[in-house]
């Protein structure tokens, strides 16, 4: 345990004093740009071609690394897909089951019950295959990064190449907008990386837009709800309000 607690802090270490000796212009953060969504605001809410879009994004490029843990696919009725297009999509998917009869585990095509299941059988696993680096859960990254889906757009855009006077760590990548700028995770979407099912045209801004949305949305999927129940019990209070200062006026008129 203690040789474990060494080799950890001469790691963190290391990382320390190589990242100290970059150029300090390279460290500072850039402000991430704050982006036109269709569900910003009191009377903002998500546009569903975007989610659609988004998701298209996701499952042809992003699932490959990452997975949505908290997402089952009959929560995408949401983006407006029927039962008989969940179940043929989840359908495309295997995911683990059991035990049968004899005590063992077994694969089977998915539900639209089940949740959208991890391209890895484990974090050792993902690890392995991604040189010691971790592919995060996407389900709630919108609400767990500062910037929330500004910061995810601004993120598949932000890709550039280093500053002359910075090395690279090996296996990093740089990022204008990603925290320190090394990021481990390469470009993933260029121009045309998908076609878009409704035509739109699939740029890097528009992927990137839609990915950004329909993330969004898998971190806070009742958030049209919540605007509406909002809109509506400030609406009934103001009425409410408006009604009792009337009873007033007509209680206390008697005794003046």
């Amino acid at each position: 345990m203690l040789k474990r607690l060494a080799v950890s802090a001469l790691t963190a270490a290391s990382l320390f004093v190589s990242l100290a000796d970059q150029p300090a212009e390279a460290a500072k953060a850039v402000p991430v740009p704050n982006y036109d969504f269709s569900f910003e605001g009191v009377f903002g809410s998500f546009d569903q071609m975007a989610k659609q879009r988004g998701f298209q994004v996701y499952r042809e490029v992003c699932s490959a690394c990452h997975g949505l843990r908290h997402v089952a696919f009959r929560n995408l009725t949401a983006l407006g897909y029927s039962e008989d297009q969940i179940k043929a999509l989840a359908a495309e998917y295997m995911v683990e089951d059991g035990p049968d009869e004899n005590g063992d585990m077994f694969m089977r095509p998915a539900i639209p019950a089940d949740r959208i299941p991890s391209p890895y059988r484990n974090e050792n696993e993902a690890r392995l295959l991604n040189n010691g680096a971790y592919p995060p859960d996407l389900s709630l990254m919108a609400k767990k990064r500062k910037g929330g889906a500004d910061y995810i757009k601004a993120l598949m855009v932000g890709y550039t190449d280093p500053p002359a006077d910075v090395e690279l760590m090996p296996g990093m990548y740089w990022n204008d907008y990603f925290p320190g700028h090394q990021i481990a995770m390469p470009q993933i979407l260029y121009a045309n990386s998908v076609t878009f099912a409704d035509g739109t045209e699939a740029t890097l801004e528009q992927q990137s837009l839609d990915l950004a949305t329909f993330l969004m949305w898998t971190a806070e999927p009742m958030m049209d709800t919540r605007k509406q129940t909002g809109l509506s019990v400030m609406l009934f209070l103001l009425v409410f309000t408006g009604l009792m200062y009337a009873v007033k006026r007509k209680v206390w008129s008697k005794l003046h």
